[in-house]
């Protein structure tokens, strides 16, 4: 009697990673210039960051 033969592997397929967003590249934080002043609101030369709005800091190209 012959050997049983073993079922073949399945091969599990890579899934596709998603896009990047296009405001923050991926990383899920964009930079702004920091405005000082009530009226003329003048640009500093400091940069704060603060959460990407389009991907909600995930770094995923939004699908709608």
């Amino acid at each position: 009697m012959p050997a049983a033969k073993k079922p073949a592997a399945r091969r599990r397929t890579a899934k596709p990673k998603p896009a990047t967003c296009p405001d923050c590249d991926g990383n899920g934080e964009i930079t702004e210039a920091v405005r000082v002043g009530t009226r003329k609101g003048r640009t500093t030369d400091d940069h704060q960051t603060g959460l990407c709005l389009t991907c909600w800091g995930t770094g995923e190209a939004p699908t709608d």
